[in-house]
């Protein structure tokens, strides 16, 4: 759908300069694709794939075909934009949901804390959605569930979490 959307912008792409496209690009494209990614349990299968819907809509709007020999650290300089910016944004989203669950007492809090009786299938457990939460913010759900009782404490940490990976804002 973002993929389709970015290509029907084709004429936009041709006479703005670089940060008016980039504003476009983060307003319209980039929330249609995530568009539910609170509820998302992110692999790092899915994290690929989203890193490179992301510069394929920077290559796309700087009119990049994909056969030229352009790292992406180029383009991204060009842009001035931090690496992984799509994904941190994902993350971010996340955790806020995460720190909102915990601090109302809703239907969707009590489903996110409940425990399923009986045994679970043969082979691998699927990824739970509060692993990610365990593995950005590198506490427990538990213990982040405390923190954002708090919210600025929360928020701070929230930032922390998705500024600090591989982001390099020049």
């Amino acid at each position: 759908m973002a993929v389709g959307q970015l290509k029907k912008m084709e004429k936009i792409w041709k006479g703005q300069d670089k940060q008016t496209k980039l504003k476009i690009v983060r307003a319209c494209i980039f929330p249609t694709a995530i568009y539910g990614c609170e509820g998302w349990t992110l692999t790092t299968a899915d994290e690929k794939k989203i890193n490179a819907f992301e510069m394929k809509c920077y290559r796309r709007m700087l009119r990049i075909p994909w056969i030229a020999k352009r790292k992406n650290t180029e383009i991204l300089k060009e842009l001035k934009v931090g690496q992984d910016w799509l994904l941190n944004n994902i993350k971010a989203r996340k955790l806020s949901y995460f720190g909102h669950l915990k601090r109302h007492d809703s239907l969707e809090k009590h489903i996110l804390e409940a425990r399923l009786e009986g045994k679970r299938r043969k082979g691998r457990p699927t990824r739970r959605w509060t692993e990610d939460i365990e593995e950005w913010l590198q506490i427990s759900p538990t213990e982040a569930g405390r923190e954002a009782q708090k919210r600025e404490v929360f928020r701070r940490r929230v930032r922390e979490a998705t500024s600090t990976q591989t982001c390099q804002d020049e």
